[in-house]
């Protein structure tokens, strides 16, 4: 499973938001998220997928966006 619907999975799990109706450019908000909510959503990211974001990002306004982030977050870095 790719990283975005793991996400899809997990903002059903938290906040009871259909999979199928989450379209992964469309900003969070849309789906009632606001910052509280994103904040939320981090920490159970952070968990789920063993990442640590270094502070909240500002620029994580979509699902494609966070899952970006957690891809590279997860992706070793060069020596």
């Amino acid at each position: 499973m790719n990283t975005l619907n793991q996400l899809k999975d997990i903002i059903h799990a938290t906040f009871d938001i259909d999979p199928a109706t989450l379209q992964s450019d469309a900003p969070l908000a849309d789906y009632g998220l606001d910052s509280l909510s994103l904040a939320e959503l981090l920490f159970v990211v952070e968990e789920k997928f063993d990442v640590a974001f270094p502070q909240t990002p500002d620029h994580i306004d979509t699902l494609a966006a966070l899952a970006a982030l957690i891809d590279r977050t997860r992706s070793p870095q060069p020596a």
